[in-house]
């Protein structure tokens, strides 16, 4: 196994949970305290970052937190060692504790909060919510001799070009000529200096996600036989990629309102949830949202649900589903906490197949402020 530093950890949580993915205007995500420049062993999976989180840090040898909700959400205007969050980050620095925060790009990642809180309730169908993410589509129109086209198409589709749909080496090729005088300096792999020069080349067509077009040209640039290839790159109308916010599914089986309520409190592992509706309806399309989801009613509405599952609900907001005919189950914010186990599991996975000698340990200090009585 491969000792490894924080960047490399971080690195391969990024290629799941990229940044570009955060939906919140200015999201205070990624590193927040310490450096990733150091050997990382042991990292802690968290939802929230506090004093008790930080001591069971210390005690479980962690070099790096991970966390949901970034321990600094406004920006700060002093450090002061006399009051909670400025002993926080004094205790985490002396101990030299990385912390890292992935806050609404992990909630629209795929595998991440949203969709694990759907898979928790064993939603079946699923679609995304709200919409928040998507590439745009390129397409690469590279000439070169017929006799190293295929060598070509074999590159470009290990950079990750020509997938469409469930297919992948996806190309077109037309058949023509190719013709170039090569000037003085040049060093031409077909035809002589100063000649005219006729070569029989095809033009090989992909298409790809923008995310990937430096790696694509790089491919094609180390296959192609030229020193100067002709291509030409063309963006596209078509979006690929598309991701977002919430989920939208159906359950197993239709229940009443009243029956999922109490399914929710199992599954999530809450002791109380509000609710606005009919508890004797019956519910079995459902959206949600982990964390503050107020302000998509309206699309859990025009989505068909017939119940929305979100935390942090206002008053006047459920007084506006109540009006759309929307129910609500608000089991709270703190049900997020679905993403210590599966950050912990996906990411000790994914170091698995790296070799990285990384122990990944799931947070067991309990965050939610609020008693129910």
């Amino acid at each position: 196994m491969k000792t490894v530093n924080g960047q490399e950890v971080i690195q391969l949580f990024e290629s799941w949970s990229p940044k570009k993915l955060a939906c919140m205007e200015n999201d205070p995500i990624g590193l927040a305290i310490g450096t990733l420049n150091k050997p990382v062993s042991r990292v802690l999976v968290t939802l929230d970052v506090n004093e008790a989180v930080a001591d069971e840090a210390i005690a479980q040898g962690c070099e790096l937190i991970i966390a949901h909700h970034p321990p600094i959400f406004r920006r700060l205007s002093n450090i002061r060692t006399d009051n909670p969050a400025g002993r926080l980050y004094e205790k985490l620095i002396k101990n030299d504790i990385a912390v890292y925060a992935a806050h609404t790009n992990l909630d629209v990642a795929e595998g991440g909060v949203n969709d694990l809180l759907a898979d928790a309730l064993q939603l079946e169908n699923r679609s995304i919510l709200e919409e928040t993410y998507a590439e745009n589509m390129l397409k690469l129109a590279v000439f070169i001799p017929t006799a190293n086209a295929n060598d070509l198409r074999e590159a470009l589709a290990k950079a990750g070009a020509g997938r469409i749909g469930d297919y992948e080496a996806c190309s077109y090729t037309t058949l023509g000529e190719g013709r170039f005088r090569a000037l003085e300096g040049a060093n031409p792999h077909v035809g002589s200096i100063g000649e005219l020069h006729v070569e029989e080349e095809v033009k090989v067509e992909v298409v790809f996600p923008e995310s990937i077009k430096n790696r694509v040209l790089k491919a094609m640039l180390n296959a192609h036989p030229y020193e100067e290839p002709a291509y030409d790159i063309i963006r596209l109308d078509q979006q690929t990629n598309v991701m977002g916010l919430g989920r939208v599914g159906y359950l197993p089986q239709e229940m009443t309102l009243h029956d999922f309520t109490q399914f929710v409190k199992q599954q999530l592992d809450v002791p109380a949830v509000r609710v606005v509706g009919d508890l004797q309806s019956k519910v079995k399309k459902v959206a949600l949202v982990g964390g503050d989801g107020n302000k998509y009613i309206y699309s859990a509405k025009r989505a068909g649900a017939d119940v929305f599952l979100t935390g942090d609900m206002y008053f006047h907001t459920a007084q506006d589903a109540q009006a759309i005919g929307l129910q609500i189950v608000d089991p709270g914010h703190h049900v997020e906490k679905v993403m210590i186990e599966g950050v912990a599991k996906k990411m000790a996975r994914m170091c698995e197949d790296k070799k990285y000698s990384v122990d990944f340990v799931q947070s067991t200090i309990h965050t939610e402020p609020f008693l129910f009585v």
